[in-house]
């Protein structure tokens, strides 16, 4: 996961949220599958700085589904500690 920081002067209230699932996740509906679950847990994440973010999805995300979860919400709280420098 990649996050950065937007840094104008009149910020919008929320970034943009990027998705990256290569084909070594699956085929097109197992990767369309991920990015769908992805982009409905991205939806419950709140970001504590306006930023636009990248996020990866690995191979282990389509055989494992109910890791997803767990692992994005850590992902997000790291990525976004070190873009506000905490």
């Amino acid at each position: 996961m990649h996050v950065r920081r937007i840094t104008e002067q009149n910020p919008p209230a929320s970034g943009r949220v990027g998705f990256v699932v290569s084909k070594k996740v699956g085929n097109a509906v197992t990767r369309n599958r991920v990015k769908r679950r992805l982009r409905h847990l991205v939806g419950m994440l709140d970001a504590p700085v306006p930023a636009d973010v990248v996020v990866r999805a690995l191979p282990a995300s389509a055989v494992e589904p109910e890791r997803l979860a767990g692992d994005l919400a850590d992902a997000w709280s790291r990525a976004f500690c070190k873009a506000a420098a905490c």
